[in-house]
């Protein structure tokens, strides 16, 4: 019988190759095996997994390493899909983690930045102090993205020139969330900035297809990079905030500016709709003007 690290494997390149996932979620189910093995160090093969072993995995998550209930399903889902098609492939008879319950999933409203505070952070990275000119236009044009598209952060940096099309004020996404493409239009204000940032771009002579690109190298912009410029940008705004933030940020805004529902999830990219409506929660100022349509509000 195959290793069970080995049979990892061979199901990542499975997600991968077939099934065509995105990387970044088969690196979601690495990460899942890894905490498995941080939990069972000595197991050494798929079939030495009993339903005790699958009980004790999400013991140890929830009291060593204090799992949110979202962190317990996600780990749930990757385990019982890995074993299903385990079973499935003939490696296994049975899925140990089949009947495992799940903990009740809360209920919080995405966490969002205020409309000042997300014109202070783009204005932060237009007026920091930097070395380099095409530093300013690129970071000014990372954040404004961000916060007038709600693109994800891999959306952002998988980015190429030929995506953004900006005569015709569309940014083009290529197999977003779920292998999806969809398009996202650019609003008059982004336009006047991402031309400044290809000015700039082009004046360096890069020539990488990627849209945002490094300063140093004629390559794409990365994820540690940006995670860096993230940091500078909160330490000098002093507003916290994630990338994912500033697309739930987006998703609030558009909702108080009169976007309906339906419009905002083709934008946003959202398979379900029900995933949209959480943001007519998470809008105090929409909800309040809803809330002036009460008839009793014409008596006395």
């Amino acid at each position: 019988m195959m290793a069970l690290r080995d049979l990892e494997t061979t199901f990542c390149e499975y997600l991968l190759t077939i099934k065509n996932y995105q990387r970044t979620t088969v690196q979601n189910y690495k990460e899942t095996f890894r905490s498995f093995h941080s939990a069972h160090p000595a197991i050494e093969r798929a079939e030495h997994v009993t339903p005790i072993h699958a009980q004790q995995f999400f013991f140890w998550g929830r009291s060593e390493r204090k799992w949110k209930p979202s962190t317990f399903v996600s780990h749930h889902k990757h385990m019982n899909v890995f074993y299903g098609w385990a079973v499935k492939s003939g490696v296994v008879t049975t899925n140990p983690f089949t009947g495992i319950e799940k903990p009740r999933s809360e209920k919080k409203l995405p966490t969002r930045l205020t409309r000042q505070q997300a014109m202070e952070v783009i204005e932060t990275a237009a007026n920091l102090k930097y070395d380099y000119k095409f530093l300013r236009f690129r970071n000014h044009a990372i954040f404004a993205t961000f916060l007038y598209c709600g693109l994800r952060k891999h959306e952002l940096l998988k980015l190429t020139c030929a995506d953004v099309d900006l005569e015709n004020l569309i940014i083009g996404i290529r197999q977003g969330k779920g292998n999806k493409d969809r398009m996202v239009p650019i609003p008059y204000p982004l336009k006047a900035i991402l031309q400044r940032y290809l000015i700039e771009r082009e004046r360096l002579e890069k020539t990488c297809a990627t849209f945002f690109v490094s300063l140093n190298r004629d390559c794409g912009f990365t994820d540690a990079g940006l995670k860096r410029l993230v940091e500078k940008i909160i330490a000098v705004s002093g507003h916290y905030f994630y990338p994912h933030m500033l697309r739930h940020t987006f998703a609030t805004l558009m909702i108080e500016g009169g976007c309906d529902i339906y419009s905002l999830s083709k934008i946003l990219g959202h398979n379900d709709i029900k995933t949209t409506t959480i943001y007519l929660s998470a809008s105090v100022e929409h909800l309040r003007a809803e809330m002036t349509k009460h008839p009793l509000n014409f008596l006395g």
